[in-house]
């Protein structure tokens, strides 16, 4: 930029140079004073200009706010206003014409704006998460992730409903559309935008004038806020029956500081700007996504009850190849498992909608969370009526599904009614009353189609526990030929338990390999992500589904490749079922891998015992002369023993 004409250099100066924000209309009132012919449009016009050249950012507070780009590696505002003002000295605001205004307004406006260095995603997450999180003050997380996430979701819908509204009104008008009206007035057009067939038929939710995040960020330092908010859930509620009783109305009674909540709403208004409304809503969903991870990990042991982590969910998912038909959780937690299987289409080849989404969950906020993940992404789902419990009020009894996807609680001893006596999901026998494990897996296999696939995270002691029934139960899902693959999966993979934890993936008719399983130990794969948690990578991941898919003899996509499939010392190896009821019918991976192959080094084994005696014997020597040093030291000052 070679120089500020005198409006942007006003406007500038105007702007605090301590790094604060000013509102936009306080900005206003400054300029008026100066400029008397100075119109808003005039004074947002040359705003937006210093925006697009990287001087000015646009900052939170009710009606919007600007301030200046303070960075290291770039020119700051000052240095540009400083510049102006001194090739300017004889600058007065009485000189300044209303044709000037408009002139230089109009010249901004029409200014290329330069290229703008990217921030990434991962970045701008961290950055949300952290204004968050420092907005939640001592509210505690299981609290404040519903008011966060579901202040997200608000957003997301209302940028849906704006984007297809701005669709719609270019329709309306063009005459060589079939939407044409044929009227352009402006009480016509507006009436007409507001028919709600338009946007229920591209799978938009209807939003009410007072539910649009315009109308809740105009709204955002009222100390009303809260109950602004649970009423435009309400209204969106009413008017779109997919989403009763769905929508989290707690703000009204959110045990926030003042103000917080209206900069809590600032701050997700950030989120998402921009003219390209798909990308938009792609930002929000990611940012939901981050986000629940976030509060899982800052709740700990409580956040898995609603939260998985990515990569045991990824690896199901790359496993199972869920490429089409009907996919069920019947433990879903925030739905996480739904969002990377159509993640996992798309990445693929396919297209959103070639599965159809089937959940239960017995949390109800929890089950509101998943609804809201689900909705955020465009994603067809049924989670049932209502939340409850799949065991004794099962949502969907007569599903049978392509593939189960699930991660429920580990262990849990409290789930037994008198009424499952007899179930007929009970194939394999009666699970034990005090825990689960057995139950969930015989209520997976219950569910699927004659050719289906499920996959199951459980607790280790699943795959080799005798207590009461189990072992029973176990042979006779092997001898049933229903358990495919096994894997066991490193250790501290999960926010709220550090239980050792394994992968079930079982099938009712196996097509591949019947009479075999596969046994895959991982549990030396994953990279630390922090102190207490590891992850695995995406080679992992692949390294996994990889030989998966060679062992079955199927490519992981149409038309892909598959190698031979080899056993793996200490990794893989497949097993007939004869060797497993050897083995008690106990399924732990370990147990049939064997030891990593370690390369031979050619040395003679007493060769070797004697250097490594002899090296052993000199270092015991040499700690025997550092103790004697240490005696003397210690004894130089005083401290003998």
């Amino acid at each position: 930029m070679t120089g500020l004409n005198h409006i942007e250099a006003a406007l500038l100066a105007a702007v605090p140079a301590d790094g604060s924000s000013i509102g936009n209309q306080s900005l206003f009132e400054r300029l008026h004073s100066q400029f008397p012919d100075l119109t808003e449009a005039q004074l947002w016009a040359v705003r937006d200009g210093l925006i697009a050249q990287g001087l000015l950012v646009k900052g939170r507070g009710r009606g919007g706010s600007v301030l200046r780009v303070q960075t290291a590696t770039s020119p700051t505002a000052d240095l540009h206003l400083d510049t102006d003002l001194a090739r300017h000295p004889g600058l007065k605001a009485a000189e300044v014409s209303a044709a000037y205004i408009a002139d230089a307004a109009s010249a901004v406006k029409k200014a290329k704006a330069p290229k703008q260095q990217a921030t990434s995603i991962e970045a701008m997450e961290k950055t949300l998460w952290a204004t968050a999180d420092k907005l939640r003050a001592n509210m505690d997380a299981a609290e404040y992730k519903h008011i966060v996430l579901g202040l997200i979701f608000l957003k997301y819908i209302s940028d849906s409903f704006a984007g297809r509204r701005t669709e719609l009104k270019g329709k309306l008008l063009d005459e060589n559309d079939d939407y044409y009206l044929g009227d352009d007035d402006p009480e016509v057009l507006n009436a007409e935008l507001e028919d709600r067939d338009y946007y229920r038929e591209v799978n938009v939710f209807w939003v009410p004038e007072v539910a649009r995040w315009e109308s809740i960020r105009a709204a955002a330092k009222q100390v009303d806020i809260g109950k602004r908010i649970d009423d435009a859930l309400a209204a969106i509620e009413a008017e779109n029956p997919r989403l009763k009783n769905i929508l989290d109305k707690r703000y009204a009674r959110a045990q926030l500081p003042d103000g917080k909540l209206g900069e809590l709403v600032d701050l997700i208004s950030t989120i998402g700007f921009g003219d390209d409304i798909s990308k938009a809503r792609d930002l929000l969903g990611e940012v939901y996504e981050y986000f629940l991870g976030q509060f899982a990990s800052a709740e700990g042991k409580r956040g898995g009850q609603f939260y998985t982590p990515a990569s045991i969910v990824k690896t199901l998912v790359a496993v199972l190849n869920p490429h089409h038909g009907k996919v069920y959780d019947p433990c879903c937690g925030s739905g996480g498992m739904f969002v990377q299987s159509e993640k996992f289409i798309e990445a693929h080849g396919g297209k959103l909608g070639d599965v159809s989404i089937y959940g239960q969950e017995a949390n109800p906020t929890t089950w509101r969370l998943a609804a809201m993940n689900l909705a955020i992404r465009g994603i067809d789902f049924n989670l049932g009526k209502e939340p409850a419990d799949t065991f004794i009020r099962n949502q969907h009894s007569d599903l049978r599904a392509d593939f189960v996807l699930a991660n429920p609680p580990f262990n849990i001893s409290d789930w037994w009614h008198g009424s499952l006596e007899g179930d007929p999901r009970w194939v394999y026998g009666t699970p034990p009353q005090g825990n689960a494990n057995y139950a969930w897996l015989q209520h997976m296999l219950y569910h699927l189609k004659p050719n289906g696939r499920a996959g199951i995270v459980l607790a280790n002691g699943s795959m080799s526990s005798s207590q009461n029934s189990e072992g029973d139960i176990r042979k006779a899902m092997v001898e049933a030929d229903v358990v495919e693959v096994m894997v066991a999966l490193p250790g501290q993979l999960f926010f709220n338990t550090q239980i050792p934890a394994c992968l079930w993936f079982l099938t009712r008719q196996k097509t591949a390999r019947p009479g075999e399983v596969l046994f895959i130990d991982a549990r030396k794969l994953g990279t630390s992500v922090s102190r207490v948690q590891i992850e695995l990578t995406d080679t992992d991941i692949e390294r996994i589904a990889q030989t998966v898919a060679n062992w079955r003899g199927e490519p992981l996509d149409v038309g892909g490749e598959i190698a031979d499939y080899q056993d793996i010392a200490g990794f893989c190896r497949s097993v007939k079922l004869v060797e497993i009821a050897e083995h008690g019918h106990v399924l732990t991976p370990g147990r049939y891998v064997g030891a990593e192959e370690v390369e031979d080094d050619d040395e003679a084994f007493a060769e070797k015992m004697q250097r490594l005696t002899q090296q052993l014997g000199e270092q015991m020597q040499k700690g025997a002369e550092l103790d004697q040093l240490i005696r003397q030291k210690l004894g130089g000052l005083g401290y003998e023993f």
